[in-house]
Order: C-alpha cells, then sequence, then structure tokens
C-alpha cells in the first residue's frame, strides 16, 4: 500500500499554497488533513470552497451531522477534529459521545443525527420512519438537501483519512463505549 505523507506548502501547486496560507492565518496552522488534499492540485480550493458554501443547517447542525457519519465511517481523524469543533460551538462532551452514537437530548437534533446515520450507512436508503421523523421535526426538504450535502463533505474526508492515515493533528476522540456504539 502506499505511504502517504503530508505534504508541506513548498511541496504543493501555486493555488494550494495560497490555501494553506489562507489557513494558517485562519486556524493557525494547516491540518494534515486538509494538507493531504493538496495532493490534487486544485482538490483543496475546491474542497474549502464547496465546505463553506452557504447551507440552512446551523454550525451546530452540521458538526452533530459530521460527528455521526464520522463515527459511522470509523474515521478517528475526523471525530477528533469535530469533538473539538463540537465543543468550540457549545456541544460538552457527553453530548459528543451521544451525537456520535445517533443520537441527542433535543429532539429536532435527535431526528438530525438519526437521519444523518441512517443515509451513511445505508448509502443514502433511510427507513421511512426516519424521514418522516426528521419532517415532524420541522425540517423540510431544502434541509434535506443539505444534510446530504455535509453527510458527502464529511464521508468524503473521512475516505481521505482512512485511506491515507496521515497523522491526527488534534486531540484524539477516545472511541465510544460498547454500550454508547
Amino acid at each position: 500500500m502506499a505511504n502517504f505523507t503530508v505534504p508541506t506548502r513548498e511541496q504543493v501547486s501555486p493555488s494550494s499554497q495560497a490555501q494553506f496560507d489562507g489557513l494558517q492565518q485562519a486556524l493557525g496552522f494547516v491540518p494534515n488533513l486538509y494538507a493531504t488534499i493538496a495532493y490534487s492540485e486544485n482538490g483543496l480550493s475546491k474542497y474549502l470552497a464547496f465546505q463553506g458554501a452557504k447551507t440552512s443547517l446551523s454550525n451546530k447542525e452540521k458538526e452533530a451531522v459530521n460527528l455521526v457519519v464520522s463515527e459511522v465511517n470509523g474515521c478517528r481523524y475526523c471525530l477528533s477534529a469535530h469533538t473539538l469543533l463540537g465543543k468550540m460551538n457549545g456541544f460538552s462532551e457527553e453530548e459528543i459521545l451521544t451525537l456520535r452514537s445517533g443520537h441527542a437530548t433535543d429532539a429536532k437534533l435527535a431526528a438530525l443525527v438519526a437521519l444523518a446515520k441512517d443515509v451513511t450507512a445505508h448509502q443514502g436508503r433511510v427507513a421511512p420512519a426516519t424521514l418522516d421523523a426528521f419532517f415532524a421535526a420541522g425540517y423540510d426538504k431544502g434541509n434535506l438537501v443539505d444534510v446530504i450535502l455535509q453527510v458527502s463533505d464529511k464521508v468524503a474526508m473521512n475516505y481521505l483519512h482512512n485511506l491515507t492515515e496521515v497523522p491526527i493533528d488534534f486531540p484524539v476522540a477516545a472511541p465510544l463505549a460498547a454500550e454508547l456504539a
């Protein structure tokens, strides 16, 4: 199997170098997985534009989706990054673990993570009751599209890390306890 190292700024295209500079300024560092996207000459700018596009989902809702999708896909990198981001968006450690398991104490958020979990685990073929609960919680068809787009964002990153196994440069998230998984 190919060995992936994290490319440095000097090893990527001029377009990606500009993206590295923006990430460095915004975050204080270039996350290893983002740097890995820069193996593709245009991949990082394309991904960042997709990730930064407007959505009907709040930051908390996006993080809830990111957490459950990353759990389903077994991506330790994204679980680690989104545990930190989840805390930055107001989730407690306990709430993060509950979200990762596909549940939430808030009914609307519970319907969202149940849908995202089902979408991910069954490649978009969700149980009718799950979709009905999502709509009953107050979400609409536009929100559904935005959830699918958020899932696709995270699936891409999950798969990239699961394949490349670049080092995790966030505090490493602990595995879920058996009773939560």
